[in-house]
């Protein structure tokens, strides 16, 4: 980050202790989220609350236990959400996510927790957030809106509680940054689900914009938009200095069979991330890895700058006013491009130097924020005991634990032999395809599965979530206000 002007003080604050509410709909880069949230030592994570997006809420709520499963993490409370938006039709993401919302990979456990439903979702961030001291505690929300919005419809004195609010959505274009955001039908692009819009503020577009108009909450609040995230590419290098650690440091020649099933399942997410973004918008550099930034950005806010005269600056603080556009249709058509449509859009203008507004950064330190989450993964293994071979061994010493690998295809690590597998021999053992033949050692990746191609499903909110008749007035009170 050439040019960055540091200030000491805000990298020491950076580091101080954090409690943080995530919520999310654990797909792919989601994951990553967790991971850091989760395994981060200047992070409290009192709890996930699950939403629909990525894929329908019983997905994302079994892929956020699964995810906290394999990082040794079953101790964080999980309790679902909402099951679609305020008043729209919910749209879901299995072109990129798969159809589970996390495909790829062999690596993922069954959860041997469940979610939690003495409670719903909405009580559950209220009760741990105001319990915290006011002004420590932050909210993380890294997919759609619609929990957010009724939580600060039924606790608006939470707003001014809370230390602040971390959003990962929406895409502001017009050069706002320098970041590739890929391409439609050869034009350049500022969404990721429309031509205009992101995906988790189209999918609740009214959420959003009750959320962002809330005076209190606006001006504490960091918003990570995909001109942010789009800088934050899983490459190659990347994909792989995870998957073998300090060894990619350290070796030429790393040893997949040291290789610990906790790395793999991070590789194996980022691989089919990486092709089903190549496929959909023409990016072939990596995949931008999101949700993550939501959470780093809280405890590590050096590694975030905006531009100053062309210059990484930390000391300058941009605040912007946002509109969220609900006008336009809504669904299939213009999701697939037949019908042109704002809805969704986020339209940022820049407030005065000193004023009020949420926070959008500009730019960040990659390298920084990979080691972060390296160094994350590095903090699961020791805390899981997994062993320099790279399975997890049990107390009494005996083999490495397979239960992970499904029935009929072999581990990765008895592909590899010697270095070398070739295409039919991969094929044969796992069913799955690769991208690329000849040795393993050699740099470049593997698809876990091709993208299956699905038709987006559709699901009405269901009110009757709501925990008491009260809830339920509150919550239609919100949809009186959105259709205003």
């Amino acid at each position: 980050m050439h040019g960055t002007k540091v200030d000491a003080g805000k990298v020491a604050s950076s580091l101080q202790s954090h409690s943080i509410w995530l919520d999310c709909d654990t797909g792919h880069d989601d994951a990553f989220a967790i991971l850091l949230a989760a395994r981060s030592p200047e992070l409290r994570l009192l709890g996930i609350s699950t939403v629909y997006g990525n894929a329908p809420l019983e997905k994302t709520t079994r892929n956020t236990c699964a995810v906290l499963e394999a990082i040794g993490r079953r101790d964080v409370p999980v309790y679902p959400g909402a099951t679609g938006p305020l008043q729209r039709e919910a749209c879901f993401a299995p072109g990129i996510h798969g159809e589970s919302g996390l495909d790829g990979t062999t690596c993922l456990p069954k959860p041997t927790v469940p979610a939690r439903t003495n409670k719903g979702a909405v009580e559950a961030m209220f009760e741990a957030l105001s319990a915290e001291p006011p002004g420590t505690a932050w909210l993380v929300a890294v997919g759609t809106l619609s929990n957010v919005a009724m939580l600060f419809n039924r606790h608006p004195e939470l707003a001014e509680h809370i230390a602040g609010l971390s959003v990962m959505g929406g895409c502001i274009g017009n050069g706002f940054t320098k970041a590739p955001l890929g391409t439609i039908d050869g034009r350049q692009r500022s969404g990721n689900w429309t031509e205009f819009a992101e995906f988790n503020i189209y999918s609740d577009p009214e959420a959003a914009r009750f959320v962002f108009n809330n005076p209190t909450l606006s001006r504490k609040t960091t918003l990570i938009p995909l001109d942010l995230t789009h800088q934050f590419l899983a490459t190659e290098d990347v994909k792989f200095g995870l998957l073998f650690g300090s060894q990619a440091r350290m070796r030429n020649e790393p040893d997949l069979s040291s290789v610990s099933t906790v790395r793999r399942l991070f590789f194996e997410i980022l691989t089919f991330f990486a092709k089903t973004y190549a496929e959909m918008f023409d990016l072939h550099a990596g995949p931008p890895t999101h949700d993550p930034l939501a959470v780093a950005v809280i405890f590590r806010p050096d590694l975030f700058y905006c531009i100053s005269n062309g210059v990484a600056d930390l000391s300058q603080d941009e605040r912007f006013e946002l509109e969220i556009v609900t006008e336009g249709q809504h669904g299939a058509a213009v999701e697939s491009g037949e019908i042109a449509s704002h809805c969704g859009q986020t339209i940022a203008r820049a407030v005065p130097a000193g004023g009020l507004g949420v926070r959008i950064p500009r730019g960040l330190n990659d390298k920084a924020l990979w080691e972060l989450i390296e160094s994350c993964l590095s903090r699961t293994e020791r805390h899981m005991g997994l062993e320099i071979r790279g399975e997890r061994r049990e107390a009494s010493g005996t083999q490495p634990n397979r239960q992970n690998v499904d029935t009929g295809q072999e581990d990765m690590v008895s592909l590899v032999r010697g270095g070398n597998v070739t295409l039919s021999e991969f094929e044969a053992s796992t069913g799955l395809m690769p991208d690329i033949k000849g040795p393993m050692k050699d740099k470049g990746g593997y698809s876990l599965q091709t993208r299956k191609e699905e038709s987006l499903g559709v699901k009405p909110r269901d009110f009757s979530r709501s925990e008491s008749q009260q809830e339920a007035e509150d919550d239609a009170e919100l949809v009186d206000y959105i259709k205003k």
